[in-house]
């Protein structure tokens, strides 16, 4: 992944908000405000991008986006439960549209059992309720080399919750019409079939 690859899905990302008038908060912790860096590298993009966090501490993590003391006392600052907490609050007190949230290890040290370094915890949140999730565990490829995936990875999530959620109900009106392509009958065709007189 290069920075090429950042700057493409920055610009797609901003002509989508755009076009859907939506705004974008980042909650940083292992990439350092690389996200926000990607995205208002952009020219124009003060229309979509509100602000970013870059959270490094856990205190932070309490202070800037209301990460619960539990949560990182019982699952850690690299896990689901505090990537989703970053993402909600960066939501809520940016009060924009989507937000996205990045905790990781990207070495070479801060190895901890069970989480190796080149994991990383990623999370969105959008106004409507969605959040996404997820985990990659990049390995032992270089701290750059973690920063930057992790970077390419948030834009393509960001871009996956811009674009909404998914509607099936018209494909699977057209798939029944064409299976059933006799159901519709002309009104034409049924007058006559009525107007026709009882055999003898």
């Amino acid at each position: 992944m290069s920075g090429s690859d950042a700057r493409a899905l920055s610009r797609s990302l901003l002509d989508l908000c755009r076009m859907r008038k939506l705004t974008i908060a980042t909650a940083e912790s292992c990439t350092g405000g690389l996200v926000a860096g990607a995205l208002t590298d952009i020219p124009g993009s003060s229309d979509v991008i509100d602000r970013g966090f870059v959270t490094y501490s856990n205190e932070a993590k309490r202070a800037m986006l209301g990460v619960n003391a539990t949560t990182l006392a019982t699952f850690g600052a690299v896990s689901k439960e505090t990537a989703t907490q970053m993402a909600i609050g960066a939501l809520e007190r940016a009060d924009v549209d989507l937000a996205v949230a990045i905790t990781g290890i990207a070495g070479p040290g801060g190895a901890a059992p069970g989480k190796p370094v080149g994991l990383v915890h990623f999370a969105v949140a959008a106004r409507d309720g969605r959040i996404l999730h997820r985990e990659h565990r990049f390995g032992a490829i270089g701290r750059s080399a973690v920063r930057q995936r992790s970077v390419v990875e948030a834009l393509r999530m960001l871009t996956e919750l811009a674009r909404g959620p998914q509607v099936n109900a018209k494909p699977r009106r057209e798939a029944a019409t064409r299976l059933r392509p006799r159901v519709a009958r002309s009104p034409r065709r049924l007058a006559a079939k009525r107007r026709r007189p009882p055999r003898a």
